[in-house]
């Protein structure tokens, strides 16, 4: 035995996969960090997964592949994985325990931190009141992120959730205030963290961005860590260095999976879809981190990406995940056939903190009357088309004609932009009052008359609308009949 770094102990009874089964232990408690020591002075990592009497199961982060139960050396800290905090974090790139993958040295800190962490006491919140402005347009337009906010995007495999979350992370600031982002990268292939790192390389070099990257081949219990880790960067850049933090963290599918093959390793009783049954309080121990703390500067805010399975939005992961945050960016396979990019399904999503952070005083005065106003007239739309799809385009009234262009210029003007695009709020709204200036101004019932005086919104009667929009009869029209007296005119009728 040594107490340097804790009790060692030599009896490993079995080496099965990534665990490691010691035996002789005494006072060894769950999740307890463990240093372990190979034969040959390897140094690999562990974490105790479940203790029972005298015998620990150890999940070793870098796997068992190689050792020798014979040679084995394992010392148990006395306590939860810890890590350095400070400022030495930006600009680094670590793997998603926290070591180095630029070539730098290690990452050092004025203090260490536990990375378990614990949720902000409710009493202490402080309530959001200001944005984050991410940069894209339909985002911050329709679904504001606000400081403190946990806004979690839904997502289909497919669709380019990953490019919206880097861009997010490349692009997001506070107006004028000390900002960086923490982006945590789990369960990546090789080239989705090749590109992660190149679309933030940027940041990075500004000293603004914390990147940790856990691959799909790195060791499972390495993904439990990885958000943890990123928490506890964020909570001490904020709330000791007074900056505004952004954490990106994609795929927490990948994370609920990890945790439950860990759960099956310790030998659990499964809940629903064989995911632990302590998942809600797991994901809510994670996303609870965020926030502001009254009395201190700066404000921890989540943006989780996560793949709904077979685009079930009732799967245990977003189910549960929706419950905890504060609404959701729901993006769609059909808006991405579309050709539109980034492809949110602006009525499935929603920021419920988005009045706490948008409006007069925050972001403009006319921004959440022009949201409302859009939303709506996207709502209507949307039940056109499900009738011109039945009826045809031609035996629609001209002002259901003009809804019809008004969905095409949402998505086309309003909605698409390049994915290296930083889109300013100001842009954004303009932007959708030109998609809402193609309806009469009879339809926008939601937005104040001095508002519409103001951008030239004017009323049509029906044959204005017809010549505008190629009623019936009108050959520029392709989908309406030339011949006024046909059956499909009477139809219309």
């Amino acid at each position: 035995m040594s107490r340097s770094g804790g009790i060692e102990y030599t009896t490993v009874r079995e080496l099965r996969g990534p665990l490691a089964i010691v035996a002789g232990v005494s006072g060894i408690g769950w999740d307890e960090y463990v240093r372990i020591t190979l034969a040959s002075g390897e140094r690999r990592h562990g974490v105790v997964l479940d203790a029972d009497r005298d015998l620990a199961v150890v999940q070793v982060l870098e796997g068992t592949a190689g050792m020798d139960p014979e040679g084995v050396r394992a010392a148990f800290s006395g306590g939860p994985l810890r890590v350095p905090v400070g400022t030495d974090w930006l600009g680094r790139v670590c793997n998603g325990r926290g070591e180095p993958l630029d070539g730098g040295p290690p990452v050092f800190g004025s203090r260490d931190a536990e990375v378990g962490g614990a949720p902000i006491n409710p009493v202490r919140r402080e309530p959001p009141s200001e944005p984050v402005l991410t940069g894209v347009g339909v985002v911050d337009a329709l679904t504001t992120l606000v400081r403190g906010q946990k806004l979690p995007v839904f997502s289909v495999a497919g669709l380019p959730h990953l490019e919206l979350a880097a861009q997010i992370a490349a692009q997001a600031t506070t107006a004028g205030e000390a900002f960086c982002v923490v982006f945590a990268g789990m369960g990546l292939t090789h080239a989705d963290a090749s590109f992660v790192r190149d679309a933030l390389e940027e940041r990075s070099a500004a000293g603004e961005l914390v990147l940790l990257l856990n691959t799909a081949d790195d060791p499972v219990i390495e993904r439990i860590l990885t958000p943890r880790i990123a928490l506890t960067v964020a909570e001490h850049l904020a709330f000791t260095d007074g900056r505004h933090v952004l954490v990106v963290m994609a795929d927490m599918t990948t994370y609920a999976e990890a945790l439950r093959e860990v759960s099956a390793a310790r030998g659990e009783v499964p809940a629903r879809r064989a995911y632990p049954g302590y998942l809600y309080s797991d994901l809510a121990s994670l996303y609870e981190r965020c926030g502001r703390v009254r009395g201190r500067p700066g404000s921890v805010t989540v943006v989780p990406v996560l793949t709904m399975p077979a685009g079930d939005i009732t799967h245990p992961v977003p189910d549960l995940t929706g419950y905890i945050t504060e609404g959701q960016i729901v993006l769609s396979p059909e808006t991405h056939a579309r050709g539109v990019y980034p492809p949110v399904d602006a009525l499935s999503s929603l920021s419920r903190l988005m009045r706490k952070g948008a409006g007069p005083g925050r972001t403009r005065d006319d921004h959440l009357d022009v949201a409302a106003q859009l939303l709506a007239s996207l709502a209507r739309a949307r039940q056109v088309r499900d009738l011109a799809d039945l009826v045809g385009r031609a035996a629609l009234s001209p002002t259901d004609r003009r809804y019809l262009d008004f969905e095409e210029a949402f998505l086309r003007d309003f909605a698409d932009q390049r994915d290296d695009e930083p889109r300013g709020l100001d842009a954004s709204l303009e932007r959708g009052w030109r998609a809402l200036l193609t309806l009469p101004r009879g339809q926008l019932s939601m937005l104040p008359a001095g508002l519409l005086d103001a951008h030239g919104a004017r009323e049509s009667d029906d044959h204005e609308d017809a010549d505008e929009v190629g009623g019936p009869g009108r050959p520029e029209d392709p989908d309406s009949p030339e011949d006024p007296d046909s059956p499909e005119e009477e139809a219309s009728r």
